[in-house]
Order: structure tokens, then C-alpha cells, then sequence
């Protein structure tokens, strides 16, 4: 499988662990020592762990969601890889009676690892937000 092909794979699975709120397989994505930056959409900023935690505790709300990904660009380095990609989130909100959703970029630092390719960094880009709560 060639590391773009892998790299892709790993972006889809990240996308299907937020999506079915499957935390162990959120985590699976992530080097143990990972730094996640979901900042740009006002949320939780830290370590994996600490980062998954926050989202079971408040994404269990959300009654779907559905993460799109694309335009995945990859600049791989032996065995590191800078990747940029775009995504598209429509969601439902708790308490919200219209569809929600956001766009923008996600900027990941990988590493290759003895299990394949890991985020050891991700920083989200949220660019814009349609019906976000408390936003009349």
C-alpha cells in the first residue's frame, strides 16, 4: 500500500471513530503522546487521552454527525508526513431543530510506527460554522 493510500486510510478511520463515537478507535489513530488543537471550533486542547475523554464526555450528545474528508495532501518525509485535508461536518445539534455544519482544514504531523502510520499532531483549522449554536 503506498503511504499516501495509508495516510488516507488513517484521515477515513479518524473520520468513522468522531462519526460512531468509538473512542478506542479515535485513540488508535494517535501516537500515545499525541497533541490535539480543536481550539479553532472552541474545544478541548490537549493530549490524546485527555482530548478523547473530553469528546466521549460531550460528543455522546450529538445525535450524528458525519465527517466528510478530502482533498488530502501529503508531504512524506522517510518516516514522517505533513498532511493537509479538508473536511465537511453536517451534524445535528442537541436542542437545535435545523441541520448544523463546518468546514475547514486539518493539519496533521505524522510518524510511521511499527502499526502504520499515527497523528502525533493534529491542529483543526475550523473556517467556517453554519447554525452553530447560540448564533442566532
Amino acid at each position: 500500500m503506498s503511504d499516501e493510500t495509508a495516510i488516507a486510510q488513517l484521515l477515513y478511520r479518524y473520520a468513522r471513530a468522531v462519526d460512531t463515537k468509538d473512542w478506542q478507535l479515535y485513540r488508535s489513530v494517535f501516537t500515545d503522546d499525541a497533541h490535539i488543537d480543536y481550539s479553532s471550533a472552541g474545544a478541548a486542547v490537549g493530549g490524546r487521552d485527555e482530548v478523547a475523554d473530553w469528546l466521549a464526555a460531550g460528543f455522546g450528545t450529538i445525535p450524528w454527525s458525519m465527517h466528510y474528508i478530502t482533498n488530502i495532501e501529503s508531504d512524506v518525509t522517510g518516516d514522517t508526513a505533513s498532511v493537509r485535508a479538508m473536511f465537511y461536518n453536517p451534524m445535528q445539534l442537541p436542542g437545535m431543530a435545523e441541520q448544523s455544519a463546518c468546514g475547514g482544514y486539518y493539519h496533521h504531523e505524522l510518524v510511521r510506527t511499527a502499526d502504520g502510520w499515527r497523528s502525533r499532531s493534529l491542529r483543526e483549522d475550523n473556517v467556517w460554522f453554519v447554525n452553530a449554536p447560540g448564533r442566532g
